[in-house]
């Protein structure tokens, strides 16, 4: 095999569709685009938003104002009523073990600890945020906090 005898496969290269060129090309007179009406006309053909002068759906729908924060870090809440499971003196309690008792989802979720309910046992929680009243509540108690990064 030589170089002058390489060719592209058959079909894979087309001729060019010259309309417009007379009747004898077979697409003359109209060029393959029929008889009179929006898309016989020169130009560019309108938007995906054109409806053709109907009103277009975007408008029909009510409006809706603001927008939605991507970058808002939405925490998963955990109450101190919830942690009275844990019962042992400075047991730790983490982002995975509250996944792992089913008080979250997931351990990767960003956790809130909330004040809600009283705590008497000294425990050391890891949580990504805590609120003032649950810091007070675990530090009367004895025990720890530890604030994970996001």
């Amino acid at each position: 095999m030589k170089l002058h005898d390489l060719r592209p496969n058959d079909g894979s290269k087309k001729k060019r569709k010259r309309v417009g060129r007379g009747i004898a090309a077979g697409q003359g007179k109209t060029a393959g685009r029929g008889t009179k009406g929006q898309n016989a006309r020169s130009g560019k053909p309108k938007g995906a938003y054109f409806e053709g002068g109907q009103l277009p759906l975007a408008r029909r729908l009510p409006y809706k104002r603001g927008f939605t924060n991507t970058r808002k870090v939405y925490y998963k809440p955990v109450n101190l009523k919830d942690l009275m499971e844990f019962d042992f003196e400075g047991e730790d309690v983490t982002p995975e073990i509250l996944a792992l008792i089913g008080l979250v989802k997931k351990p990767t979720d960003p956790i809130v600890v909330l004040g809600e309910g009283d705590i008497d046992v000294a425990l050391n929680v890891k949580a990504h945020r805590f609120s003032e009243s649950a810091k007070t509540k675990i530090e009367a108690a004895g025990g720890t906090i530890e604030v994970l990064p996001l």
